[in-house]
């Protein structure tokens, strides 16, 4: 099968180079169709944005715009995919692969636009915009990476790229991959069964990804009596009653964060009250989504089949790092054991609290946060509470988080206060280097609100690129419960952490100083692109920058020193309950999508609990931090079976760190050196040898284990 098509894709492509009369005339003629196409609107995505840097013009866009806009896009770009697919010229490196680099821009615009608003602002209207495009997109892509005459050309190029450059040469492969991976080597036959699973799979994620924000809405606990909130501050109970009057209630409102465990249960002192926020969180939109998930894996199992793989983690992970589902589990096995063993060491301190409270029960996962607040308290004598005045959100941002950078990288940040955002919340700024260069754009969105996605992401509206002349304008997207008007936003130290994660992500964006936009920025394979954001996290808690921003927010005071002392001391407390329940959450992933074509699953709890037994994680007070119903990365968010990437990316993530302690720690040195050799390369070389270059050698999983606790 596959040398017969190999062998008609050659003939396809001495067809293509027999004559090259007219190709001028017939681009341009195809060129001046699409500009007509731009231009025949005043709808404000069919053409750059004027702002700088191509800045989306929120203040000037419409619901209207992006239907109108998509329709246009895609036909421009098939206009151009045509244009080279039918070029008779002898297929070379830049009359299709950087042609195909310079094609889409509308559609490219507004889908990025759409999507990430989509993300930050839903409602009904984005919701039944995003239904409707999702299968329209996946079969224009389908008509593009299955297309014999394209892949001919590609192919064609494939076969020559050693007379190419190193960066050139990734960039065709990358192509020729990816239309590979598509099924472009497949029977006409096999083609369309894969159109049809493509149509299908991109429909239910939608379905997924709208039915959890539907859970966001719905999954919410209003509570009448303020009695029944002890334990909370007089602020966070303020925070909740002006959440229910802004969604039109009397009382308090909680909502639930993306994730099983909720931070809020490490206060409340209402058992009854914890089980039921525990409750609605861990089985939130299980009737609506576990139908769902269940078809997802399904399907996905059946298309890896057809592109010849045993299974879609197989498929997912052969071009990654990883390349192999065993090497994940190997690591994921590996460090179950030990996570499982230090959570139950956490577990009996735990219980031995509730016996000194008094009571007699055996600890729930609803109680685990409450008690082990206690046993932190005990042991560390830390109360969160002491702790919250000293890190106020713009103190963080400008103190802690753009001193590091600045420290770290040489760079400055203006606000942008003339800049259109999307929501009153969001801010503006142009980052620059040292001497004055601007960068890019960064913008900041840092709470919690109705019609946005949970948890804390990054993401680009315009990508980086020296071939279509682009600077980088991204985003960081936090999900900060916002207090009571008139009221200070103060974080817990997780999300101080998150702040420093997300953007570490931000960075790879902003520092990518490559050609090709395919291969710029963040797009790297998942099981590295998690490590600069990893590797920014710590900067945290480095002396010099906490000892710049943790200061009260009312007197300006440092943070003691002996208080200071027990937070860095207790940063690795709890370690075993947070491995335990990353692990389990990265173990169910690669189950599900494990599963060979022709599986039939009929119980997603039952799937749940035999997959956790099967690697010995099944440990009741601790549940996986995403269940399946929930597990956006899994299901919608593209990281099936690769939610491992994270603890995969935090052993570099953990080895660079401490390589940049050995050799300084907060300085230029190190900064430019990472910045250089990391940040700025994209995926326009080995990812591997991004760290070779920068560490000298591959890293080891020792400063892992010490960054988690779990050598002691």
């Amino acid at each position: 099968m596959r040398i017969s098509i190999i062998a008609a894709a050659v003939g396809a492509t001495l067809v293509l180079g027999a004559c090259s009369t007219n190709v001028v005339n017939h681009q341009q003629t195809n060129t001046e169709q699409a500009k007509a196409m731009a231009t025949s609107t005043s709808n404000v995505l069919f053409n750059k944005s004027s702002l700088t840097y191509q800045a989306p013009q929120f203040d000037k866009l419409t619901m209207a715009d992006y239907e109108p806009a998509f329709a246009a896009g895609i036909e421009q770009h098939n206009i151009e995919i045509a244009s080279i697919t039918d070029n008779p010229a002898t297929p070379t490196f830049d009359n299709t692969i950087v042609a195909m680099e310079k094609s889409g821009a509308l559609l490219t615009r507004v889908s990025k636009v759409f999507y990430n608003l989509s993300n930050v602002i839903s409602n009904d209207d984005y919701q039944r915009i995003e239904a409707q495009m999702g299968p329209k997109l996946t079969a224009h892509d389908d008509n593009i990476y299955l297309d014999a005459k394209l892949f001919a050309r590609i192919q064609s190029i494939y076969s020559d790229k050693a007379s190419l450059n190193s960066i050139d040469q990734r960039l065709v492969e990358h192509y020729y991959q990816k239309f590979v991976r598509a099924g472009a080597k497949l029977s006409d036959a096999d083609k369309a069964t894969v159109r049809e699973i493509n149509g299908q799979l991109s429909s239910l994620a939608t379905e997924f990804s709208q039915n959890l924000l539907k859970s966001f809405k719905q999954d919410t606990i209003l509570v009448a009596d303020k009695s029944e909130l002890r334990g909370l501050s007089d602020a966070e109970i303020a925070t909740l009653a002006s959440a229910a009057k802004e969604a039109g209630k009397d009382g308090y409102l909680i909502t639930l964060v993306n994730t099983t465990r909720q931070p809020i249960l490490g206060s409340l002192a209402n058992r009854d009250l914890r089980k039921k926020i525990w409750q609605a969180s861990a089985h939130r939109a299980m009737a609506s989504n576990g139908p769902v998930l269940i078809k997802l894996a399904e399907l996905r199992a059946q298309k890896a089949q057809l592109l010849g793989y045993p299974t879609w983690a197989a498929y997912v992970t052969a071009d990654q790092m990883a390349k192999t589902p065993a090497a994940v589990y190997e690591i994921l096995d590996d460090l179950a054991p030990k996570a499982v063993a230090k959570a139950q060491t956490e577990a009996q301190a735990v219980q031995q609290q509730i016996k000194a409270d008094g009571k007699n029960f055996a600890v729930q996962p609803w109680d685990w946060a409450f008690y082990s607040e206690k046993v932190r308290k005990a042991k560390y004598d830390l109360d969160e509470s002491t702790i919250k005045p000293y890190f106020e959100l713009e103190r963080v941002l400008n103190d802690g988080l753009f001193f590091a950078m600045q420290k770290l990288y040489g760079i400055t940040f203006k606000a942008r206060e003339d800049l259109p955002v999307y929501q009153e919340d969001v801010q503006a700024f142009e980052v620059f280097n040292e001497d004055g260069s601007s960068i890019g754009l960064f913008y900041f969105d840092p709470y919690a609100r109705e019609g946005k996605g949970g948890g804390a992401w990054m993401d680009e509206f315009v990508t980086q690129s020296d071939l279509l002349g682009q600077k980088p304008v991204v985003y960081n997207v936090l999900n900060i419960p916002k207090p009571a008007a008139g009221q200070p936003t103060l974080l817990t130290f997780d999300e101080v952490t998150t702040l420093f994660h997300e953007f570490g992500h931000a960075a790879h964006g902003l520092f990518s100083q490559v050609k090709y936009p395919t291969l710029a920025g963040t797009s790297t394979a998942r099981d590295f692109v998690e490590f600069p954001s990893q590797f920014n996290e710590d900067w945290d808690i480095d002396p010099e920058v906490i000892a710049h921003y943790a200061k009260h927010y009312q007197t300006g005071e440092a943070i003691p020193n002996d208080l200071l002392e027990k937070l860095l001391a207790a940063h690795h407390f709890n370690q075993g309950f947070d491995t335990t329940e990353y692990l389990a959450s990265a173990l169910l992933d690669m189950e599900w999508h494990s599963i060979p074509a022709g599986t039939k699953i009929t119980d997603v709890a039952d799937f749940e609990q035999k997959a956790l037994a099967k690697h010995g994680i099944d440990y009741a007070p601790v549940p996986p931090r995403y269940k399946s119903a929930y597990f956006s990365h899994a299901f919608a968010g593209g990281y099936s079976a690769g939610y491992y990437a994270y603890l995969w990316t935090e052993v570099f993530a953990a080895d660079a760190f401490a390589y940049m302690a050995e050799h300084g720690g907060l300085n230029r040195d190190n900064g430019d050196k990472f910045r250089s050799r990391v940040l700025s390369m994209g995926n326009s070389q080995d990812l591997m040898q991004d760290y070779l270059d920068f560490r000298g050698s591959k890293p080891s999983t020792d400063a892992l284990l010490k960054r988690r606790g779990l050598d002691e």
